[in-house]
């Protein structure tokens, strides 16, 4: 056997903290909460993810792939081993110091920070309450979470000194489809209830219709269904975007395809064989489709242009905060 290094072998000398019937979360050893984002598909710069690996099981995640860094290979240990990243509020607080005011930073880029384990362990509260200590961020967070509703007090004083974004992602509002798709997730109107409990806390919430899976749930009908109930409860914007499979995410989504809508499974093989993306004009039909739904329901507001109250971008000013 290969002698493992980096992030595998801290896994793999990562102590067990609890096991349930289907699920083990361990601790993982870890330098820095606060990792770069070089993506240039990606609006942020800057991203933090509590937690590695997500116990909702959704059969299209492209997450996968991170437990594979550490030698966990096969496709369900990506949510049945979950690791809860050791903070080091102090550490982490320094790093935020470093950054530049106005840089982005997105909260759960990879896996989700309400999943069931932020119950036992709190981590993204902790996080949370770091940033109501700091100011001068653009600061997002994704969910497909109720829980999140939990912290709205934390949240309320994040957005008095930060540009404070929470997106709920609901796939479908259908929930026999939901249950097939996010096995473990809460149900969509669990999420939509949360929208309007953050809404109404005068929160900035949007919501993330993704991914749009072609022929399941790609319908004009079915993404007006989510926007309509997320303008309903509050959502200031929707957006959505085609599933894009890949090799780890594909040796999941098709075995489901095969058991679930076997109809499907040979154009998702014709289309994904040999790209993670859908090519030709899908990709612009569904935009099109989004752009009618988003005026049809108001959902196209940009981030405010007023300052949080406690907006800081003095250096010195900022430092004062951590005295």
């Amino acid at each position: 056997m290969a002698q493992l290094v980096g992030i595998a072998k801290l896994a793999a000398e990562s102590p067990s903290l609890e096991a349930k019937r289907r699920v083990e979360y361990f601790e993982l050893a870890s330098r820095k909460l606060l990792a770069r984002c070089d993506s240039p598909r990606m609006p942020f710069r800057w991203m933090i993810n509590p937690y590695r690996g997500c116990e909702f099981g959704c059969k299209y995640c492209y997450a996968r792939y991170t437990h594979e860094f550490m030698e966990l290979r096969e496709p369900e240990d990506f949510e049945r081993k979950i690791f809860a990243k050791h903070f080091d509020g102090k550490a982490f607080l320094a790093d935020l110091r470093k950054l530049p005011k106005g840089e982005r930073i997105s909260i759960g880029s990879a896996t989700d920070p309400y999943q069931p384990a932020e119950r036992r362990f709190r981590l993204t509260r902790l996080v949370l309450e770091a940033f109501a200590r700091t100011s001068g961020y653009h600061l997002g967070l994704i969910t497909k979470s109720d829980l999140v509703a939990r912290d709205i007090d934390v949240f309320q004083e994040v957005a008095k000194r930060h540009r404070l974004t929470l997106t709920v992602t609901v796939t479908t509002m259908d929930r026999e489809l939901a249950r097939l798709l996010e096995p473990l997730a809460p149900r969509p109107d669990l999420r939509i209830a949360a929208i309007e409990r953050l809404a109404s806390a005068g929160l900035r919430v949007t919501v993330n219709c993704c991914p749009i899976l072609p022929l399941i749930n790609d319908s004009e009908a079915s993404m007006n269904a989510v926007a309509r109930a997320s303008a309903a409860a509050g959502a200031r914007s929707i957006g959505a975007s085609v599933v894009y499979l890949k090799p780890c995410a594909y040796k999941v989504f098709l075995p489901f395809l095969d058991q679930h809508f076997p109809h499907l499974s040979r154009r998702y093989r014709e289309r994904f064989g040999d790209t993670a993306y859908v090519r030709g004009a899908y990709p612009e039909t569904i935009h099109k489709r989004l752009e009618r739904v988003r005026e049809r329901h108001g959902l196209n507001q940009t981030e405010d242009a007023q300052e949080p109250e406690t907006w800081v971008t003095d250096e010195g000013a900022q430092l004062e905060l951590f005295s």
